[in-house]
C-alpha cells in the first residue's frame, strides 16, 4: 500500500493527529475499522490519551520507515537500539503503552513494551514486585502462607 492518504486519529482527550495511512495502519484495530470503506478519514481512540497517542505514532512511524532499509547492513541492531530507548520511559507511560499497543493490536510494539516489564520483574521477589508495580497486598500474612504451601513447587 504505497498510499500518502492522511488519516486524522483523535485522542480520548480530543487531541487530534494527522498520520500517513501507512503509519494508521500498523494498528490491525485502525485497519479493521476503516475495512471496504474508504470515506471516512478520521477515527475516534477513546482509550488512548494524546500523551501516549503520540509515543504510539512515534513507534509505528519509525518502523514504517525502517522498514525502507531494511536491506542495510546494521539494520537490526539500530533499529533493537531505538527500540530499548523508546521504551526507558517512567511507569505510567510504559503502563500507558502496554494497553494503547493491546488496545490498538499492534503486535510490534506490545511484545515491546511486555519484554520491558517482564524484564522489570526478572529476579524480584514477590515483594519487590508489589514496590516496584505499586501493588497492593491483598493477602493476609496467613492467606498467603497457605498459597505458597498449596502451590509450593511454584516458589521453588
Amino acid at each position: 500500500m504505497s498510499s500518502s492518504r492522511i488519516i486524522t486519529l483523535t485522542s480520548s482527550d480530543e487531541v487530534a493527529f494527522d498520520v500517513d495511512e501507512a503509519v494508521a495502519f500498523e494498528s490491525q484495530t485502525i485497519k479493521d475499522a476503516f475495512g471496504d470503506d474508504r470515506a471516512d478519514n478520521g477515527t475516534l481512540l477513546p482509550n488512548v490519551t494524546s500523551k501516549i497517542l503520540s509515543k504510539v505514532i512515534e513507534y509505528c512511524n519509525m518502523h514504517v520507515e525502517a522498514r525502507k532499509f531494511e536491506e542495510r547492513s546494521g539494520f537490526d541492531e539500530e533499529l533493537k537500539a531505538w527500540d530499548a530507548d523508546f521504551v526507558k520511559v517512567d511507569q505510567g507511560t510504559l503502563f500507558g503503552l502496554v494497553d494503547a499497543a493491546n488496545y490498538l493490536n499492534i503486535k510490534g510494539l506490545l511484545d515491546l513494551t511486555c519484554q520491558t516489564v517482564a524484564e522489570q520483574i526478572k529476579g524480584k521477589t514477590p515483594e519487590e514486585i508489589r514496590r516496584t508495580f505499586c501493588i497492593k497486598r491483598y493477602f493476609t500474612p496467613e492467606e498467603e502462607e497457605e498459597v505458597r504451601r498449596e502451590n509450593q513447587w511454584a516458589f521453588e
